[in-house]
């Protein structure tokens, strides 16, 4: 798969809210930082009640993501969030090296693989399914606590 160009990757965000239905609210925008070079901040908001606040550092001329923050709450409370820091000494995360997810309990710590998270794509698909999944087993199981920072 070719990475978007820049139309293309504008077009995703600014059709998001249209082309989801479970996104009921967006606030995404892209910023040039340069002629091949954006910036997409802001957050998506489900009909579950998951916030998802994105932030991603993009680079047109090669093809890729080059940074991303990718964080999710539900109302008050941090229950996810997927980082690209390297944890080479933990074998489960091998699978998707870098790209893993934090979620409680001990969310700084209790690291998971995140399957579907890449540079070379964007994750606005994944990371909208996962917060339709992770809504429904909120609402399904015990309250979710976020005890400490990234």
């Amino acid at each position: 798969m070719t990475f978007p160009s820049r139309p293309e990757y504008e077009s995703l965000v600014y059709s998001l809210l249209d082309d989801n239905p479970e996104v009921v609210g967006s606030t995404l925008h892209l910023y040039s930082t340069s002629a091949l070079t954006a910036i997409v901040e802001g957050r998506v908001t489900l009909h579950n009640g998951i916030v998802l606040y994105i932030v991603e550092a993009l680079d047109f001329k090669v093809g890729r993501i080059r940074r991303y923050s990718y964080t999710v709450f539900r109302g008050d409370k941090r229950i996810r969030w997927y980082d690209s820091q390297s944890h080479p000494e933990v074998p489960a995360l091998a699978e998707t090296f870098p790209h893993h997810l934090h979620e409680p309990p001990d969310i700084k710590h209790n690291r998971k693989p995140a399957p579907g998270i890449t540079f070379t794509a964007p994750n606005f698909p994944t990371l909208i399914a996962d917060c339709v999944a992770l809504g429904a087993s909120v609402a399904a199981g015990p309250s979710v606590d976020s005890d400490q920072e990234p």
